[in-house]
């Protein structure tokens, strides 16, 4: 049951009848026509637009059609008024038997309420983290890592096929440095003295690595040259933090559906295949790219190098794939991959990046509209930095790690569920602070607390109770009982979340659901607190059965939406507050 989608039917009903009565004309585009609260809630319980999208079309007076199709939605008795507001705007109020209705559904579908089948089961691949295996996953990767795992939830809630994957960038430089930085553990767990050169990860967590490297082999690698070791630890390094990174988002109840491996394009001819597509195109070409804008760089030096057309589809240069010694650019594999993705069959896909990879937006979603003929969309997300504060104070780096703040550091500070939904707090693009003492505390001011303490306070009022609080029994309740103005606007707020489900997933917003519950999170903690002046709006009515009942079936109706979203951001619903 979707309240607004119920009401927009009613509409489309309404406007057939205009057609069929010649009011208004047959044959009008109505796909812009929506049924949404209105700004202020003391206009109504819904408005539509529906006048002001058929005005010009039908070549008719907005407030005309408005008065028509207000009399038309009067005659349908879950509308208790329909009223024309400014130039043609039309305000409705329901009657209180669809609130009351409403909480019935909600706990006769119970987790099914608010689902969509909005995606259709297409197949949607949301790729994030995708960091570096050179170490243990830091903070920035935290909240690319929990966005893009809420994403996924939503997405799969809102009825798509969701495939989550893991890039690992373990084709590069980088991963030779990690090797270095390995052997140097190793050496000294053999007992010799080392030095860390710049470039080279000083972290104490390759300690371990060094010593199950020596464990492993023994002395077999030491004093020889890189010739003799350094592909056998590149791939021992490699294993050992993916297997960190594992459990790294383990101890946020991430899992991966895939792992894919940047190196498995070399060598395979994948690269040389999404390359020769591109030039069956008429995409790839030689050339010589302009000088880059602003300060010269004291090296540049025009070359001609074998160049993506990517600006065909948007971009703003065109991108080399090959650089002039042959070797592959950094992008060359990128596409690769994604062509990877485009012929797996992924009907959309989703990149999660870091706000450092903005300049890459274009070029990415250039060269997936050329590999699928423009079929597949690419959407990428940016996650913006977090700031990490502590006592009043940025919060200092992790000795673990050498550089930076650990996930980890922070899971085990605040713990996976307190993470989680306060990554959420923010848009994606948007900064972060991240106050260890205040997603901590216990006030209104601390979303994450706040929403869990009102699915505790309900269980608190169902463990209390001296009636029936089964699901199937509050189902049935008199909610006639509970029809008092306070009560319906918490039904309400609980008829918007298969709505705000469907905005959320089309946009790719899963910070939305996090907004969403806090607000109705408040709308509950609103009324307990009303029932502390006005005793009637106690959930607990003494010696009244039926009364109590409709009461609790409108607080359980707001757990069962709360425990649903709160699963979609991963966070785990609390029983009571500690």
């Amino acid at each position: 049951m979707n309240v607004f989608a119920d009401i927009r039917a009613l509409v489309m009903t309404c406007l057939d009848t205009l057609e069929a009565a010649g009011t208004l004309p047959g044959g009008l585009n109505r796909s812009a026509i929506t049924v949404e609260p209105p700004r202020d809630a003391a206009h109504g319980d819904m408005a539509t637009n529906a006048a002001m999208v058929l005005a010009k079309p039908a070549k008719m007076n907005p407030r005309a059609i408005a008065e028509a199709l207000a009399a038309e939605l009067g005659k349908d008795a879950r509308i208790t008024v329909a009223e024309v507001a400014g130039p043609g705007f039309l305000n409705m109020r329901l009657e209180a038997a669809v609130w009351g209705g409403l909480i019935g559904h909600v706990l006769t579908s119970s987790v099914a309420y608010g689902r969509s089948d909005l995606g259709k089961g297409q197949k949607m691949m949301v790729e994030y983290v995708s960091a570096n295996p050179t170490g243990p996953l830091h903070v920035g990767h935290t909240r690319g890592a929990v966005f893009g795992d809420a994403l996924a939830s939503l997405l799969d809630y809102a009825g798509y096929d969701v495939t989550r994957e893991y890039y690992i960038n373990d084709g590069g430089a980088q991963v030779d440095v990690l090797a270095r930085s390995v052997y140097l553990r190793y050496l000294e767990a053999h007992g010799q003295e080392v030095a860390f050169e710049d470039g080279t990860y000083p972290g104490d967590y390759l300690i371990p690595v060094g010593q199950a490297l020596k464990d492993k082999v023994g002395d077999a690698y030491v004093g020889k040259g890189e010739q003799f070791w350094l592909e056998d630890v590149r791939e021992y390094a490699t294993d050992a933090m993916m297997d960190l990174i594992r459990a790294d988002l383990a101890s946020l109840g991430i899992e991966m559906d895939s792992f894919y491996s940047e190196k498995s394009l070399y060598g395979s001819g994948r690269i040389e295949d999404a390359i020769q597509t591109l030039d069956q195109k008429g995409l790839i070409y030689r050339g010589t790219l302009e000088p880059p804008k602003g300060k010269m760089p004291e090296d540049w030096e025009p070359r001609e190098q074998t160049l993506f057309k990517s600006t065909a589809y948007g971009d703003d240069v065109d991108r080399p794939v090959k650089k002039s010694d042959g070797a592959w650019t950094y992008f060359a594999p990128d596409i690769a991959y994604h062509y990877d993705k485009v012929e797996r069959g992924f009907d959309a896909l989703i990149d999660v990046f870091g706000a450092d990879h903005g300049g890459y937006v274009k070029r990415m979603k250039a060269a997936v509209a050329a590999l699928s003929d423009e079929k597949v969309p690419l959407d990428i997300k940016l996650t913006q930095l977090v700031k990490l504060f502590k006592d009043g104070a940025p919060f200092k780096m992790s000795k673990r790690a050498g550089t930076f703040v650990t996930l980890r550091d922070v899971v085990d500070q605040v713990g996976s569920d307190v993470t989680r939904f306060h990554m959420l707090t923010r848009k994606n693009d948007a900064p972060l602070d991240f106050d260890f003492d205040k997603v901590t505390e216990q006030s209104k001011d601390n979303p994450v607390f706040y929403v869990q303490y009102a699915h505790a306070r309900i269980n608190s009022v169902l463990r209390k109770a001296e009636v029936a609080v089964d699901d199937a029994t509050l189902a049935g309740a008199d909610m006639s009982l509970a029809a008092h103005e306070a009560e319906l606007k918490v039904a309400k707020a609980l008829a918007e979340w298969p709505r705000l489900v469907e905005i959320a997933a089309k946009g790719h917003e899963p910070h939305r659901i996090a907004f969403y519950l806090y607000d109705l999170a408040s709308e509950f903690h609103g009324l307990w607190n009303r029932g502390n002046d006005d005793t009637s709006l106690r959930f607990l009515q003494e010696g009244d059965k039926a009364t109590t009942q409709a009461k609790i079936a409108l607080i359980r109706a707001v757990q069962v939406v709360l425990a649903s979203g709160l699963g979609i951001l991963g966070v785990t619903p609390a029983e009571e507050m500690r």
